[in-house]
Order: C-alpha cells, then sequence, then structure tokens
C-alpha cells in the first residue's frame, strides 16, 4: 500500500506543477505593456512570442539531460531558468533596468525552454509511474497545464488588479516554489526496478474516475468565479478556493485504507468487472509483449487491410497504396529519434499538429491584440480567462478513449482528427463577424481544440513510437510549434502592421509601435488561419486511417 500512495502522490506534484507553469498563457495579459515599454511594432512583439514557443526547438535537451542527471535536478534546472528570464522582463517592465530588444528576446527563448523542461518533467513522471495508465494520467496532469492563466490571473489580481507587470514576476517565482514543494514527493517516489510489482489495481478507476470529476469541478470554479475577481479581496477568497481545491488530492493516500478497500470491492464483488473498469492489469504485459516481438511485427507490413477495395477507381487504389505504404504495424514498439523521423506516420503526425494545436498557440498569442482591434479589449481578461478554461476542458476531454474504450472503442488518433474540426469552425465565425459572441465563441472552440490535442499528442507519442523514447520523440514533434508560430505569427503581424499604416516591411520591422482598429486588422488572418487548420483536419484523418489497423490489433489482444 505504501508503493500505491507514493506513486499518486507524484502525480499530485506533477498536478501542482502543470497548473502553476503554463506561464506562456498569461502572454497577452502583458504583451500591450511589454509592446509599449519596448516602442516596437506588432511584428516585433509577434518575433517575441516566437522566441518563447522557439524554446521547444531545445526541448530534446531536457529529454537527454534526464538521461544523465537525477529528475529533480532538471526540474530545478527549468525553475532557475525562468526565475532568470521572466525576472529581468519584470524588472525591464517596471523600469528598473533597461534592456535592447535583442536581449529580450533571448530572455523570452530561455523562458520558453523552462517551460519546455517542465513538461518533459511531468510527462516522465507520469509514464514511470503509471506505465499502464500513463494516457489517463498524462491527461489529466497535462489539462491542469490550462489553468495557469486563470491561476495567475487570480493570485495578480489579489495582490494588485491595476498593474500588469506583476504576471511576470509571478511567472518568476511561482514556478520555483512549485519545485520546492513537489520535491518531496518526487525525492520519495518509488525506485523503477519496484514499479512493476505496483502497477496497478482495480482501485485506480475510482481514484482516477474522483480526480477528473474534482477537476472538472476545478476547471468550472475558475472559469465561473474568475470574472469576479476583480477587487482584490473578493480575488483573495477566490484564490483561497483554488488553492484549497488543488490540495484536497493529497488526501489520496487515505484511499489505499483496509477499510475503504472492503466498502468499494466486497467479498461477492468483481474488482474486475467490465461494466466499470479502466484498468486492465495485463496492458503492461502485453506492451512488454508487443514491444519485445518486433521482428513478428515487422513481418505484418502490408497484411493489413489486404485486398481492400481492389474493384475500386483507380485513383482510390493509388490512395489506398499511398495509405499502407510502410504504415506502423503495432504500437508501444520503441522508435529511437534516427528512426521516428523516418517514418511517414511520424510526418503526417508532425503537419497535424502544426496545422491544428499550433494554430490555436498562436491565437491565445495574439488575442490581446486581436481584441483590442475589435474594440473589445476591456474584455481581454475573461476572454484569457475563457480560453484558458477552455483549453484545460479540452485537454480532459483527451481521456475520453480511455474511460469510454470499454463501450466505444475508437483509435486515438481518429480523436485527435475529430478534436481538430472545431478549430476551423470557430476561426470561420470571426470571418463572418466581429461580434463580441463571435470573439467569445471562437476563443472557445479554439480553446478546446487546441487544449485536446496538446493533451493527446503525447500518449499518441509514447503508443506510437514507444513509452521509453517519448522523452525525446515528443520533443522533436513539438518543433512545429515555434515554426508555426514564427509562420503564422509572421503572417498576421505583416497583416496587422499593414493595416495600422506601414508602407512596406521594413518599415514594419525597424518601425514603431502602431496600433490598428477594426475587422480589417485580422480578417486575411483568420481566413488564413482557417484553411490551414483545414488541412490539419485531413492530414489527421489520414494518419487515423495509417494507425487504425495497429489500433484494432491492439485492443484485440488486450481483450
Amino acid at each position: 500500500m505504501e508503493g500505491q500512495s507514493r506513486k499518486w502522490m507524484v502525480l499530485v506534484a506533477t498536478i501542482w506543477i502543470q497548473a502553476f507553469t503554463g506561464t506562456n498563457l498569461d502572454f497577452p495579459s502583458y504583451s500591450s505593456t511589454l509592446k509599449s515599454v519596448l516602442g516596437i511594432s506588432q511584428l516585433q512583439l509577434n518575433f517575441l512570442a516566437v522566441a518563447s514557443d522557439m524554446g521547444k526547438v531545445f526541448g530534446w535537451c531536457s529529454g537527454f539531460s534526464l538521461m544523465h542527471f537525477p529528475l529533480w535536478l532538471v526540474m530545478f534546472f527549468a525553475a532557475f531558468m525562468g526565475l532568470f528570464a521572466y525576472g529581468l522582463q519584470w524588472l525591464l517592465l517596471s523600469k528598473f533596468i533597461s534592456l535592447p530588444y535583442s536581449l529580450v528576446f533571448m530572455l523570452c527563448l530561455t523562458a520558453g525552454c523552462s517551460i519546455c523542461w517542465f513538461n518533459t518533467v511531468s510527462f516522465v513522471l507520469c509514464i514511470k509511474n503509471f506505465p499502464t495508465n500513463r494516457a489517463l494520467a498524462l491527461s489529466l496532469t497535462i489539462s491542469f497545464n490550462g489553468v495557469s492563466a486563470a491561476l495567475y490571473f487570480l493570485i495578480a489580481n489579489a495582490i494588485d488588479p491595476t498593474d500588469n507587470t506583476l504576471y511576470l514576476l509571478l511567472n518568476a517565482l511561482v514556478p520555483l516554489l512549485v519545485s520546492i514543494l513537489a520535491l518531496l514527493p518526487i525525492l520519495h517516489q518509488l525506485p523503477s526496478h519496484q514499479l512493476a510489482s505496483h502497477a496497478a489495481t482495480p482501485l485506480d478507476s475510482y481514484i482516477f474516475l474522483i480526480l477528473y470529476i474534482l477537476a472538472i469541478f476545478t476547471g468550472l470554479y475558475l472559469l465561473l468565479l474568475n470574472p469576479l475577481s476583480y477587487v482584490s479581496s473578493t480575488a483573495c477568497i477566490l484564490l483561497g478556493g483554488a488553492i484549497f481545491l488543488l490540495l484536497i488530492p493529497l488526501c489520496l493516500p487515505a484511499l489505499f485504507s483496509k477499510n475503504l478497500a472492503r466498502l468499494v470491492f466486497r467479498p461477492n464483488s468483481n474488482p474486475n468487472d467490465s461494466r466499470f473498469n479502466l484498468v486492465d492489469t495485463n496492458n503492461l504485459e502485453l506492451v512488454k509483449e508487443l514491444i519485445g516481438s518486433t521482428e513478428n511485427g515487422n513481418s505484418l507490413n502490408g497484411n493489413i487491410s489486404n485486398g481492400m477495395i481492389e474493384k475500386e477507381g483507380c485513383w482510390l487504389s493509388c490512395f489506398w497504396k499511398v495509405i499502407e505504404k510502410q504504415r506502423l504495424t503495432m504500437l508501444g514498439e520503441e522508435h529511437p529519434a534516427y528512426l521516428t523521423v523516418r517514418k511517414w506516420d511520424f510526418w503526417l503526425y508532425y503537419f497535424t499538429y502544426l496545422c491544428g494545436g499550433t494554430i490555436g498557440l498562436v491565437y491565445s498569442n495574439n488575442l490581446g491584440q486581436i481584441a483590442e482591434s475589435l474594440g473589445y479589449n476591456t474584455y481581454l481578461s475573461s476572454l484569457i480567462t475563457l480560453y484558458s478554461s477552455m483549453s484545460f476542458f479540452g485537454r480532459l476531454l483527451s481521456a475520453a478513449p480511455d474511460f469510454l474504450r470499454n463501450k466505444v472503442y475508437f483509435a486515438r488518433t481518429g480523436w485527435l482528427a475529430v478534436a481538430i474540426v472545431p478549430m476551423p469552425i470557430g476561426l470561420f465565425l470571426l470571418v463572418l463577424t466581429g461580434s463580441k459572441e463571435a470573439l467569445y465563441g471562437c476563443t472557445c472552440l479554439v480553446g478546446l481544440s487546441s487544449g485536446f490535442v496538446f493533451a493527446a499528442a503525447v500518449s499518441i507519442t509514447s503508443e506510437l513510437f514507444g513509452p521509453n523514447s517519448a522523452g525525446v520523440n515528443h520533443n522533436i514533434l513539438i518543433t512545429n510549434i515555434p515554426i508555426g508560430s514564427l509562420v503564422y505569427g509572421l503572417f498576421a503581424a505583416i497583416v496587422y502592421d499593414s493595416n495600422a499604416g506601414s508602407r512596406s516591411l521594413l518599415q514594419t520591422l525597424v518601425g514603431v509601435e502602431m496600433v490598428c482598429m477594426g475587422r480589417q486588422c485580422y480578417m486575411t488572418t483568420f481566413i488564413a488561419w482557417t484553411c490551414i487548420s483545414l488541412v490539419g483536419v485531413v492530414s489527421g484523418f489520414v494518419l487515423f486511417l495509417r494507425t487504425r489497423p495497429a489500433y484494432d490489433r491492439f485492443e484485440r489482444d488486450r481483450t
């Protein structure tokens, strides 16, 4: 029982880390202030947002660092990178120091590295301590990353609602404090060689269900009550309630008492009853068996879906040949980085993420200027909270394949393709009208869609290319974020500045701060983003068709 308690304490620590280290989500809260202090154009501001995302280009370093250094040391290195990067930016906005634009760019890059390193630590903790239920653990913990903006909004309002520079100070200090709190559970986690004997129990199903219900309640609490926190006294009370909700999971070890186990599993009950069982205790052994049978799996290439649609037209036959070419036939097979990047499925997966989740991130980075250009700047805080909260619920929904797999089975890559569909719908709303309702609706749909993609991607990476290689492979995958942030954000900034009065790209690059007002500021951008997200839907659907046989085979073996 002690071993079971330890892994749940590690999960709680991971929830705390994720809840307070999504510091890039509050960028719109201080982006306008940063733009004004530096006296820069929208394009130059966009480069700072890209710099933060570029930290993910070096995310693979965190995966390699975990191979050579203790996990707690990597976590604190991430915390000190954030302390340095955000701390200097806060001093800049508070006008204690003056920094050139190039140095601010490097500070944003360092801050992005800090976020990515924290994420890698969280992913590894979940995969290591919950090998059987890693998808549930990953979806749950990653979801709390979506409430970071709402939590920082409460903390800032509790201190001073009128000071936008507080966000940078909080970004510097809070992750370090949370790392100190999380240190004890991490240091006391079970060694790797003992985790197999504490893999999964039937009670895990009920604990995960309780945690997900609690997470939903926490998200609703932050979403519905945050608009009331513009008064410091009210914000303090609401912040206390949010902290209390984050502390409740500390009671989990009590669930392992023998008395509760007798209540939940009476002698005449079957703990493996299929009516309510999210845990397959043989799943870990199945994964090991699949990983160990690589040679047998390779012999299956081309045999799945054999003979399909032979009598169809030539174009359809060619389409299915492309679908079947070098497709993955097994889940859980380990792929080192050099093999991963040679797989067609990886690049389909890469472009699905690039044209899906990355669009949502760029939208959030531009949300401050989008609201300002449409004349809804006074609603910016509620828009940021809405995006953050809906991203949180989207991340929670990424656990649907695991909760429903005994009733409605659908490959996780299929869920990924479906999850991107709301994004072009939301963006198209803003193409049709620039009303406040359309802005709120778009923010809601984009946040929900991108949140699902962010959370589901980690589980998909571990399933398609192996759980042991996920720390490195997933960081290779998310290099699409800085690329997308640069390309999509650059296009948006050029359109914005051209409508604000800049006559050339050179003027935009070296120009002074310009403010654009009206729907035309982002109209072309919304149309382009809508088309790109539709490409993401198509790419995700093709990925689903290619990987569905592997998922079906795994599910048949599991059941």
